[in-house]
């Protein structure tokens, strides 16, 4: 493991506008403090402190780039961001633009949303691992609810057997050549997905799923960082 060498590419280019009413809405949300530090900063740590990252990519409304730089990069002493740059208006093309920002060509390009402040170094490394044996592998948590598939009309169609669902989180990571052939086959299909993976399963190769945690959570709406100061505070992550 300790040969590998991957990039990561923080994607932060939404403007957040499920944030508001709680004066806090001129803020992005991955500048919302959690805890007194900006969620994006809990994010992009975390992967500042795994062995196997080399390289940071972060992605960020265009309007916000200069301000990661200063506010985020330089004050938080955050070493492995080498560059901070305008994202797209889709996820898929941000995340591009990032891959495509990349110094070197890395065996493993991981993604991670930039509002999931709670990814800890054992997922990062289970998921990178996963990645250079099989080619892809996600984070994800196994559901403990009923699924029900509905109708436009909101009525039950079906009900989906919960031994195979799994709720899709990041880190996401490819080797580089899959997520690079990934992005060239969208492009020439003009196809948008909802995360990576969906692009990898579009070459017809198996990603692989690596359990995450309940508290990787996604921070959306001001709810979620209410759960995220809790989560903090109540020193969850630390618990087994």
């Amino acid at each position: 493991m300790a040969d590998i060498n991957a990039a990561a590419i923080i994607t932060a280019a939404g403007l957040g506008k499920r944030f508001n009413g709680k004066g806090i809405d001129e803020l992005p949300k991955q500048f919302i403090p959690l805890s007194g530090k900006p969620i994006i900063v809990h994010s992009i740590q975390s992967f500042e402190g795994s062995d196997l990252i080399q390289e940071i990519i972060v992605v960020v409304p265009e309007s916000w780039v200069e301000y990661t730089k200063n506010e985020i990069v330089d004050k938080y002493g955050l070493k492995k961001v080498s560059k901070v740059i305008a994202g797209g208006t889709q996820r898929q093309q941000s995340v591009e633009k990032g891959f495509h920002s990349i110094s070197s060509r890395p065996q493993i390009v991981v993604v991670h949303d930039g509002v999931r402040p709670f990814v800890t170094l054992d997922i990062i490394k289970e998921v990178v691992a996963e990645a250079g044996k099989s080619g892809g592998a996600i984070a994800a948590f196994p559901s403990t609810d009923t699924i029900k598939k509905s109708s436009p009309e909101q009525f039950i169609e079906n009900t989906a057997p919960r031994d195979n669902i799994w709720f899709a989180q990041t880190p996401q990571a490819f080797r580089y050549d899959v997520l690079k052939q990934a992005f060239e086959k969208a492009s020439e299909d003009g196809y948008l997905a909802t995360d990576e993976s969906q692009l990898v399963e579009r070459l017809g190769m198996e990603v692989k799923l690596v359990k995450g945690s309940k508290y990787n959570i996604k921070i959306t709406t001001p709810e979620d960082l209410e759960v995220g100061e809790l989560i903090l505070n109540t020193g969850a992550l630390n618990k087994k």
